[in-house]
């Protein structure tokens, strides 16, 4: 598969790993938008949110739950920003699902 976070969640691409379980990765964002952007991804692949379905619910806590852990680990107790872009009009621009934590600054609204 030439799937850039298949081959991160592999070890062919190495990222710095900063959570690492049997089902979750998260790594710092390439391109960050914020003082902490850092990315969570499910290992097994998924092209977007709108490709799991309710068999994935306890994943998708999983995700959700870690991303809250994580932002705790980074300190950032004044609030993050948790993000799923679905799609090319939701403006997804890698095809497999995955979480943006923002954090370290205010955040304004709306988003984009």
């Amino acid at each position: 598969m030439d799937c850039l976070f298949c081959n991160i969640t592999s070890g062919t691409i190495p990222v710095t790993r900063l959570f690492e379980n049997e089902h979750l990765l998260a790594f710092p964002d390439i391109n960050p938008q914020a003082p902490t952007h850092l990315l969570i991804i499910p290992k097994q692949h998924f092209s977007s949110l709108a490709h799991t379905t309710s068999e994935q619910s306890e994943l998708l806590g999983q995700l959700l739950t870690t991303s809250a852990e994580i932002a705790r680990q980074q300190h950032l107790a004044t609030g993050y920003r948790l993000v799923i872009n679905t799609g090319h009009d939701g403006g997804q621009t890698v095809g497999h699902l995955h979480v943006h934590l923002l954090g370290g600054r205010h955040m304004t609204w709306p988003p984009g």
